[in-house]
């Protein structure tokens, strides 16, 4: 079999790595794969789209690919830099390069009567233009690659407009300028920190329906301020390593898994958390631009980890704020330290309306307080950055000028969002958003269910019913403009019980009791129980099971366990919800039981309706 992977970015290589691999571990003949990348080097959007300090909001813990760990000196957040050097390390440990062709772009996919499938693309270096013919085609171009830029009458009057894409450098900015950065996602976030820490006049950040500024590590605040309590300095654990797995995606039967009580759980917890901390339930230190109310719930918002800008955004209110009783209490028994910007603030802003001949900026009336603040202020910016995200397009894919079948976008694909189901040759890998995750493992985990139901489907042990999706998905508010958004926890769980890679309490105890004299083997089950759903969580069995996988549970990922403190991490965090959830889900499945026993009726679980179709990606909420 051929198989076309197109795009080097960390969903392309990956892809690539499972392909050429797949022989060793599923017992088939070896693929014939070959990589497609229009840049002259790997790795995407960390490549071709990265700026100055750009680091990573996901921990390297969860962001590395399962067999391939990072170094123990790595910190927990790679820089872009870093990461971009462990994708060169990951092509040359497993051999990927003599199947990569870079600087090279695909112009076109096309399939003939056969099913078959042609790849026409150009070697820039040469001027040629080649044709490929294979078997099926992995399509991991990414979502980061074509600028959306929304229309704002007027915006043309502002002298230098560019997308984040073009920005790399704060020197950009120059001095003495206005700076405005149009969205309010991690991008835009960054931006307006970039742009506040260096020499400009005033730098404003504009949303449309607020945000959820939220920690990249768990809370670490000062007890007893009012006593001289002091930041003790301890670097806590990451704050996507946080979350134990039993019962809350392990052993949850499907009735409480598509209930709402897991999300409310965790959104009076995220909220509760935030205001004993900060005195902010909207978000981390976050005084102004809490998203909106119909959005205002952890099951239909995208954590913003870029939270540097946060205390910025916060400061010229919280300078003239009156704090109530309570907060004084609050702050008197527990608070988070709050950074000192130096005087120095972002002014966030509603999104602009239009933008007037003198390049002065009307901004619509959102009803906030941060329109209040602005709104007789004459602001001419000016620099615009466009932190607005991208658009998803398959130009390869010219309906227009296909001969055979037309080909699927990533939005038809219905089976886990990685292919439509009746036509699997083509694979969509890296299309979903985590509202608190990392993309190149969601990739990793589709790329090993796409390439098993390709080349070994039989070893797949149960239908991949839609019925088994809404569960993962973000309820997305009427009106958003992303609705691919999904729980990352829960679909990498979903993909390993489709793949029959998911271990259970009974098998997790007798692996970790046969691998007692190595003197770690104890650790497993706690790992398995206590710890995220690490993609290497689902390599100690099934069809990509890989022999390393119980080393890594036993120490890289059992000393994340050990950095957890005892109350913030361990109770509130994994103690608490397995003391409400566990009891309610052996509850369920003994009702489920008798019930089907005594009369002979599967109690009825009804999903949440599935998500509508999305239309394009913007990173701003």
């Amino acid at each position: 079999m051929r198989v076309a992977v197109i795009g080097a970015g960390p969903s392309g290589l990956v892809t690539l790595k499972y392909l050429v691999t797949a022989h060793q571990f599923l017992g088939t003949v070896p693929i014939e794969a070959m990589l497609f990348e229009s840049e002259s080097e790997i790795g995407g959007t960390f490549y071709a789209r990265t700026y100055e300090d750009a680091e990573l909001v996901s921990s390297k813990q969860l962001t590395a690919f399962s067999d391939f760990r990072p170094r123990d000196d790595d910190p927990d957040f790679l820089g872009a830099k870093r990461y971009l050097e462990y994708l060169h390390d990951y092509c040359t440990h497993f051999k990927l390069w003599p199947h990569m062709h870079l600087s090279t772009k695909v112009q076109s996919v096309t399939r003939d009567e056969f099913g078959k499938h042609t790849v026409t693309y150009f070697v820039k270096a040469t001027g040629e233009q080649l044709r490929w013919q294979c078997d099926a085609v992995a399509v991991c171009s990414g979502l980061h690659v074509t600028p959306n830029i929304p229309r704002i009458p007027g915006i043309e009057s502002v002298p230098v407009r560019m997308h984040s894409s073009e920005f790399k450098k704060r020197e950009q900015f120059g001095v003495g300028k206005t700076v405005m950065v149009l969205g309010s996602g991690e991008t835009g976030a960054d931006v307006a920190y970039l742009a506040v820490t260096s020499p400009t006049k005033r730098v404003l950040m504009c949303h449309r329906s607020g945000f959820h500024f939220a920690p990249k590590r768990n809370l670490n605040p000062v007890i007893l301020p009012i006593l001289g309590g002091k930041p003790n300095g301890k670097l806590t654990v990451p704050l996507d390593n946080a979350r134990a797995s039993l019962f809350d995606t392990a052993y949850v039967h499907p009735i409480l898994r598509n209930h709402a009580a897991l999300w409310t759980f965790y959104d009076v917890y995220v909220k509760s958390i935030l205001w004993l901390n900060t005195g902010t339930p909207g978000g981390l230190d976050q005084i102004v631009g809490e998203p909106s109310p119909e959005k205002n719930h952890v099951s239909k918002i995208f954590f913003n980890k870029s939270s540097n800008a946060g205390p910025y955004i916060s400061y010229p209110y919280r300078k003239n704020a009156k704090r109530s009783f309570i907060d004084r209490i609050r702050s008197s028994i527990i608070q988070a330290p709050i950074k000192d910007t130096g005087g120095k603030q972002i002014d966030l802003a509603p999104w602009p309306d239009s933008v007037d001949a003198d390049g002065v900026v009307r901004f619509c009336n959102n009803q906030r307080k941060e329109y209040e603040r602005i709104k007789d202020d004459k602001i001419k910016p000016d620099i615009v950055v466009y932190c607005t995200g991208y658009r998803q397009e398959f130009s390869f894919f010219n309906k227009a000028v296909q001969p055979g079948r037309s080909y699927p976008c990533a939005v038809d694909a219905d089976v886990r969002s990685v292919w439509k189901r009746d036509d699997p040759t083509v694979g969509f890998i890296g299309f979903l958003r985590p509202s608190l995750g990392a993309i190149p493992p969601l990739s990793e985990m589709q790329a090993q269910l796409w390439i098993l139901n390709l080349m070994a489907p039989e070893r797949i042990p149960r239908p991949l019913l839609p019925q088994d999706e809404p569960h993962y998905r973000l309820h997305h508010a009427k009106g958003s403009r992303i609705h691919y958004g999904i729980d990352h926890e829960s679909y990498i769980y979903q993909l390993g019980l489709d793949m029959d890679s998911a271990m259970g309490i009974t098998e997790v105890l007798w692996l970790g009791l046969s691998r007692w004299s190595s003197g770690y083997g104890w650790r497993l089950p706690i790992v398995w129980a206590l710890g995220a759903n690490y993609n290497t969580k689902f390599r100690m069995r099934g069809p990509w099971r890989w022999d390393g996988a119980e080393d890594v549970m036993e120490t890289e990922f059992w000393e994340v366990i050990q950095r957890r403190r005892w109350f913030f991490d361990h109770f509130l965090l994994s103690i608490l919800p397995m003391a409400i959830f566990g009891p309610l889900s052996v509850a369920v499945w003994m009702y489920a039981t008798l019930s089907s026993l005594v009369f002979g009726v599967e109690p009825q679980h009804r999903a949440p309706k599935p998500m509508a179709k999305m239309l394009h990606y913007d990173e701003e909420m």
